[in-house]
């Protein structure tokens, strides 16, 4: 499809963070479980497995010194130390999905989303909300899969990460999980009528004015 017919769309990128236990993967599965032509960006990093999760479909598991050396390439647009692990986002991938017209989905932490930002800064930016402290102790201790130690360095995280929710765009507070969905969904939504996105619509339009002249 040329670029120059009035139905071509550059994909959007859209980022959504949270601190850990906000309830980030359930509602970004809801949007993909709606919208399953998502391009999803499959992270890299050097963090063990959890659970079922499995290499090439949660991240990309690499170890550290495979890690350093894409980084020391430059194939990363964006790359964090998060919980003593690297993260990290390759960018070809990403702008092939998107010349392609296709969305991409990033599901990063906030050290990421602002590098991401430099590169992709027509992209949309969420940041996803707990209640309150007291309702993300509670979601962290119910989950069962973190130590003590590890639950209070999560929550000073997160602390630190609620300072920098200021830049992002749009705020989603996720306290009923079905109204936080729809919010999200229709910020994406939006996000896909920027006219930056739909290059040659606006001409195409007009030059139907030209030629019925």
């Amino acid at each position: 499809m040329s670029q120059d017919d009035h139905t071509f769309r550059l994909g959007e990128v859209l980022v959504v963070c949270a601190p850990s236990g906000t309830g980030k993967s359930t509602l970004i599965n809801m949007l993909r479980e709606e919208f399953p032509d998502f391009g999803f960006s499959v992270s890299y990093t050097t963090r063990a497995p959890r659970g079922e999760e499995q290499n090439g479909r949660e991240y990309n598991f690499v170890t550290r010194e495979q890690f350093v050396a894409m980084r020391s390439r430059g194939d990363f647009c964006e790359w964090a130390e998060v919980h003593g692990n690297f993260y990290g986002t390759a960018t070809k991938p990403v702008e092939a999905m998107l010349d392609a017209g296709r969305d991409v989905l990033f599901d990063i932490d906030v050290q990421g989303a602002k590098q991401l930002k430099k590169t992709f800064y027509k992209g949309t930016y969420v940041f996803l909300l707990p209640p309150s402290r007291e309702e993300l102790v509670a979601r962290l201790e119910g989950r069962g899969t973190d130590s003590a130690e590890s639950i209070s360095k999560r929550l000073t995280n997160a602390s630190g990460e609620l300072s920098q929710a200021k830049w992002f765009d749009y705020w989603v507070v996720n306290d009923d999980l079905e109204l936080a969905y729809q919010e999200l969904r229709a910020v994406y939504l939006a996000g896909r009528c920027k006219p930056s996105l739909r290059p040659g619509i606006l001409g195409n339009i007009m030059k139907t004015w030209e030629d019925d002249g």
